[in-house]
């Protein structure tokens, strides 16, 4: 009986743990930079246009929160390669981006625009802001 205990305890080795797998992206601002502003390539505008999106998102509370949730939520989801991209976009995407673009989000009054399959506005956050987290 013990050889079996002693099994499993050797199995059970603390130190024998996976690391966590690396980061993609290293910052929110890089996965918002080089990432989702090119996956979602919607008109935005000011005044009666259906979607709103600031070229500072960074400069909105709300905003990072939600967009750092959506990149933690990606660089996890993309190690599932049978659902987890289609996971990303149906639970966690979709749910935020429609509340991030809505004109009563939190860049209502944003006037910055850009076309139709043209990336979603951007401007770089002042440095230090977002330090890249893969060290």
């Amino acid at each position: 009986m013990s050889d079996v205990l002693d099994d499993f305890r050797e199995d059970d080795d603390p130190d024998d743990v996976d690391e966590a797998p690396d980061l993609v992206y290293g910052s929110v601002d890089e996965f918002v930079r080089e990432y989702l502003r090119h996956m979602y390539t919607r008109p935005v505008g000011g005044g009666n246009a259906r979607y709103r999106w600031a070229a500072e998102w960074w400069k909105s509370p709300e905003a990072v929160a939600r967009l750092e949730g959506l990149w933690r939520a990606w660089e996890h989801l993309r190690q599932d390669p049978a659902t987890g991209s289609s996971t990303w976009w149906a639970e966690h995407a979709d749910h935020h981006m429609a509340i991030l673009l809505s004109p009563d989000g939190p860049f209502a009054r944003s006037k910055d625009t850009c076309e139709p399959g043209e990336p979603l506005p951007y401007t770089d956050p002042p440095a230090g802001w977002f330090p890249d987290m893969r060290g």
